[in-house]
């Protein structure tokens, strides 16, 4: 992990504003705004996202790219603040630290419900490779807009206005409750998504402060349960292995997918509270009320 630059990148960090802050007017600022920026980085994501993430061949990894590049652009243009979540440096070792944990999280899961009697696994046999390639496709697109829109847009437009708790916990709420339209949905997995995901995904991004350790992450969770061939978030793409599932949705999570069972928000929240403890700790969360001492520092250090 890139330990020095992480420790030293805390939220103040992400708050600069790039080249001279022009005025504009009443529109200017509302946009500027923490709300402003969010909403409008939000809708352009959602849209790429939208017209790329379900297309044929590399259209989902090209929405992926379109999807940054507008994250850069809305930071950067419209939010005026410096983007050190999205440096290239370290990028690649982030993303497969992150993807290392997405991988341990749902295999150890999927190991757990197997053990209890709740899974049990059969090749599917056909076309390895366009399963593969599919998943990649699908999976990386999801996971970079999803963690653009939730936690590089809202999570930290919450943070500058109330800290990061009051962020971790409004965009986990948020992140469960966008899932019930998901197939199989109900009250129980919105609860289930907002703490093993939600919480896990927000405070995984507080302890590193990096955009491509939380895609890692989420890209190897969504991807790896579509290979086992069980449902992500209710939704069941081709696999390579088929699933039986047996007894208890407590146990299995029914027709929703492994994301609704106890097991993995158990485990989810296990490996949430040392990354909070750890962002804690190396000073990259941000308490409400330092607002605006954090804004007088900033000052202090561009003068």
């Amino acid at each position: 992990m890139r330990t020095t630059g992480a420790a030293g990148q805390g939220p103040e960090a992400g708050a600069g504003r790039p080249g001279s802050g022009g005025g504009g007017g009443r529109f200017a600022r509302i946009v500027r705004s923490p709300l402003g920026w969010t909403v409008a980085g939000m809708a352009g994501v959602g849209v790429v996202s939208g017209l790329t993430a379900t297309g044929p061949g590399p259209l989902p990894l090209l929405g992926a790219v379109a999807a940054v590049g507008v994250y850069w652009w809305v930071m950067r243009r419209v939010a005026r603040r410096a983007t050190p979540e999205l440096s290239r440096a370290g990028a690649v070792r982030e993303f497969l630290q992150g993807g290392g944990i997405g991988l341990g999280f749902i295999l150890v899961s999927a190991l757990l419900i197997t053990a209890f009697g709740g899974y049990s696994f059969s090749w599917a046999g056909d076309g390895v490779w366009s399963v593969l390639w599919g998943a990649v496709a699908v999976q990386i697109g999801a996971a970079v807009s999803e963690e653009l829109m939730f936690r590089g847009f809202a999570l930290q437009a919450l943070e500058q206005r109330w800290g990061s708790r009051v962020a971790l916990l409004v965009t986990s709420v948020f992140f469960g409750v966008a899932h019930l339209g998901s197939p199989g949905a109900n009250a129980w997995s919105a609860v289930a998504i907002a703490v093993e995901a939600g919480v896990l995904l927000g405070a995984a991004f507080l302890w590193r402060r990096n955009i491509w350790f939380v895609v890692g992450l989420h890209f190897a969770w969504n991807t790896t349960e579509q290979l086992l061939g069980v449902p992500v978030s209710g939704h069941s793409p081709d696999g390579l292995f088929t699933v039986d599932v047996h007894g208890s949705a407590a146990l299995t999570g029914g027709t929703f997918g492994l994301e609704a069972s106890v097991l993995p928000v158990l485990i989810g929240a296990a490996i949430a509270v040392p990354m909070l403890v750890l962002a804690h700790r190396g000073g990259r969360t941000r308490p409400a009320a330092a607002r605006g001492r954090d804004k007088g520092r900033l000052e202090e250090s561009r003068g």
